[in-house]
């Protein structure tokens, strides 16, 4: 099997040297922008867009004019990565995989990718137009490398991701399966019963976000006590990043290494976060990045990973009997179904329910025209 793997390390450059990726960073950044200014104006005046070919080439013509000349103070692989990651944007966006393509700010995080002629060696990586770096590389680099980024925190602190390509043995399909529902207040509830409480770490640093947030409001901007309260605020903001993706690395990791099938809901986030008492807490929680973990570790070690319509009434519908509970509400969390009796956990219910959607062949409609699986069938089974 062959996978794309990320190695991340942290590089410490001097002062120098952060000057110099500092240009890396506002040339790539400047070029993004033009380009995504020149490709909106030029379809809206003639109806036809520019690929990537079209900004290559006058990415050229760009760096001759007298007045961009400075542009040749950067890297020029870096600029033509820029025009590619342009490119994979407008495609992202049409093929409805993500929102249409802003304008990159100099206040958020900075990237640039080298695709080649950066190398290693001992503790140091080289860079062009920078030079060697001094970093801390904690475990070998695997495999073929592709590519490497380097990027910028808000706190000031950079990293290089190098992407490699290596070859691992196919792995052996595993057994086990597993229905995965996921809560605000319990972060993953098991069809086995198991749940695991939500860290909530964004409400746990709420407290120490908003004093350093007002810290940095009273400061005059641009001056060094303001620049000092800002790396503070973003250093509280980096770490709830961080702890939050270790959570969700790690747990992904348990579910993975014990199931071989992971039955998940496809959950419409973008439409919850409309629900201004559950915004923060929805955001907190990270759904869609702890999802995006378990698939990937899922494929590697042999698994599988599923998910269920959005519209699947997995916390109304009894896993006993099939009937659906049309008076369920939010604050429902122990119901008794009507039908047969059973007391449910909603939780536990919708795990289970989840997991038959995956495991059942067997389908009937229910009222907004989408079919549901029923419990316990077969083939020859007959639909009550």
């Amino acid at each position: 099997m062959i996978i794309h793997k990320a190695f991340k390390f942290r590089i410490y450059p001097r002062d120098i040297q952060q000057r110099q990726l500092t240009i890396q960073f506002g040339h790539a950044r400047f070029i993004y922008n033009h380009y995504r200014a020149k490709r909106e104006a030029i379809y809206k005046e003639t109806g036809n867009g520019l690929n990537y070919v079209d900004t290559a080439n006058d990415l050229k013509q760009l760096k001759d004019n007298g007045e961009h000349f400075w542009l040749r103070e950067a890297d020029s692989q870096v600029l033509q990565q820029s025009l590619i990651d342009l490119d994979r944007a407008y495609k992202n966006f049409f093929e409805k995989r993500a929102k249409y393509p802003g304008f990159k700010s100099k206040k958020s995080k900075q990237s640039i990718r080298y695709p080649q002629r950066f190398k290693f060696n001992g503790d140091r990586i080289y860079l062009p137009k920078v030079g060697w770096v001094k970093g801390v590389f904690h475990r070998p680099i695997e495999g073929k490398v592709k590519n490497c980024t380097v990027s910028k925190t808000k706190s000031g602190k950079y990293f290089v991701s190098v992407q490699c390509k290596l070859e691992i043995p196919d792995p052996e399909p595993r057994d086990g399966r597993i229905g995965i529902d996921l809560g605000l207040k319990d972060f993953v509830t098991l069809s086995t019963g198991e749940k695991f409480e939500a860290p909530k770490h964004l409400r746990h640093a709420e407290r120490r976000l908003k004093i350093r947030q007002r810290r940095l409001s009273r400061k005059q901007k641009g001056s060094n006590s303001w620049e000092w309260a800002r790396l503070q605020l973003a250093c509280q903001h980096e770490k709830v990043v961080n702890q939050r993706q270790d959570f969700h690395h790690k747990l992904s990791h348990n579910l993975v290494s014990r199931f071989g099938h992971l039955a998940f809901e496809d959950l419409n986030i973008a439409g919850m976060l409309k629900n201004h008492y559950l915004a923060k807490s929805i955001q907190d929680a990270g759904w869609s990045q702890f999802v995006r973990f378990c698939e990937y570790k899922a494929v590697w070690t042999g698994g599988m990973t599923e998910k269920a319509d959005r519209f699947y009434p997995s916390s109304k519908l009894c896993s006993t009997c099939g009937e659906i509970n049309h008076a369920l509400q939010l604050s429902d969390r122990i119901w008794v179904c009507t039908d047969c009796g059973t007391i449910h956990d909603r939780d536990v219910n919708a795990a289970i329910n989840l997991l038959s959607t995956s495991t059942l062949g067997t389908r009937e409609s229910y009222a907004v025209g989408d079919t549901i699986p029923v419990r316990g069938s077969a083939p020859e089974a007959q639909v009550l």
